[in-house]
């Protein structure tokens, strides 16, 4: 077995290993505030608030919104990287947590000062853009969980998943399946605007047309008059729809009314992250690209177990930073500078949502597999590799 296959293993174990998990009673303390002693009967797992109590273990500092409107992900994140840990019974790695709510820059430069060689997180654009340059001074990179391409480099790393991977995948299946000619729907905005480069050069590179791209606000009588002027433009065989479930199954049914009944649906990785996708009629049919969902299953069903509630889609991200981290910690000596060289290792990562490696933009490419929502479930119907080639 392969290096890759190797750790592809140690994903699914760490998710079927039994190990005992300690559930966070309280909020988070600052930084500068921690427990003078430690109860006899809690186990040293390796997760804390505050400066790390030894220096045998690498330190790694968590920047995630642990209070204010987003505090739900980050807790749900903080609390994956916790089970990481206890799911790989790691003892070279202390992860400290850090409110970046508060303010990321304060996070990052308290995270620096207390040691950290490593930070995970932010999870916002706008904070990995106040910690990249904090932590490219101090030689620290950033693994974040953003998926804003335009924060990606000076140090700063993307886990998040990105439109144009996803977009590509599901063009390419389609164009397999014999789709020629395509169109698409995107909203108004960033997204909208990466969504719609990428599909535009995705159909290029397999060879089919675009024969209308509309882009609509958010609002009312907005998509409407998008697939108004989309019809003009027909006859095409699919409509990608670079929008959330529930905004796509909008367009999409007013899509079928104008006359494309038969027209395939295409949506993008924000599908995955709609728990409620697969009951939406007018998406029946529908085909888009995301992660694996096969060990995520297994992961939330043992969150839940350990936390008492489900944990946020995007909490995987936070587990599979720490099992890239406990991977590269088996060489990298405490108190030394991270070997930043290894995010590059070419047999790339595995962890709960698959197969990924970095490329030389510091962007997360994933091995994605195309989904089909029929009759209330999802199916896949092409699989992810399992890995990279050379």
């Amino acid at each position: 077995m392969g290096t890759f296959g190797r750790w592809a293993t140690l994903a699914a174990a760490c998710l079927l290993g039994a190990c005992q998990t300690i559930v966070p009673r309280g909020p988070v303390e600052p930084s500068q505030q921690r427990p003078t002693t430690r109860p006899a009967d809690r186990p040293n797992i390796g997760v804390e608030t505050g400066i790390p109590r030894d220096a045998e273990r690498n330190r790694v500092a968590l920047l995630v919104p642990l209070s204010g409107s987003n505090a739900g992900v980050g807790t749900s994140i903080a609390n994956a990287t916790m089970l990481a840990l206890l799911d790989t019974q790691n003892q070279r790695v202390r992860i400290t947590n850090y409110d970046t709510a508060t303010g990321a820059a304060a996070a990052a430069q308290r995270a620096i000062a207390e040691g950290a060689q490593l930070i995970l997180g932010p999870l916002l654009a706008d904070d990995v853009r106040a910690v990249a340059p904090i932590a490219k001074a101090a030689g620290v990179p950033v693994l974040s969980f953003s998926n804003d391409l335009g924060v990606a480099g000076n140090g700063a790393y993307l886990m998040g998943y990105v439109p144009t991977q996803s977009v590509a995948r599901v063009v390419d299946f389609a164009k397999e399946r014999g789709v020629t000619n395509f169109a698409g729907l995107v909203p108004n905005g960033l997204y909208g605007e990466r969504a719609s480069t990428a599909f535009l050069r995705a159909v290029e590179s397999a060879g089919g047309q675009v024969v209308s791209l509309q882009t609509y606000a958010r609002g009312p009588g907005g998509v409407s008059a998008a697939v108004t002027r989309l019809a003009a433009k027909a006859p095409y065989d699919a409509v990608l729809i670079a929008d959330s479930g529930s905004n796509a199954a909008s367009a999409a049914a007013l899509v079928k009314r104008g006359g494309g009944a038969s027209t395939r649906i295409l949506g993008t990785e924000l599908w995955n992250s709609d728990a409620g996708i697969a009951a939406k009629p007018a998406l029946n049919g529908a085909w888009y690209a995301s992660v694996s969902d096969t060990l995520y299953r297994q992961y939330a069903a043992k969150y839940r177990a350990r936390f008492g509630a489900g944990p946020y889609r995007l909490s995987s991200l936070g587990y599979d930073s720490v099992l890239l981290t406990v991977r590269i910690a088996r060489d990298w000596k405490p108190g030394t500078p991270f070997p930043v060289n290894r995010l590059r290792d070419g047999d790339g990562f595995a962890g709960i949502d698959g197969a990924f490696r970095f490329g030389k933009d510091n962007v997360a490419e994933r091995a994605l597999e195309v989904k089909e929502i029929r009759g209330g479930t999802t199916t896949v119907v092409s699989p992810a590799p399992t890995g990279f080639g050379q």
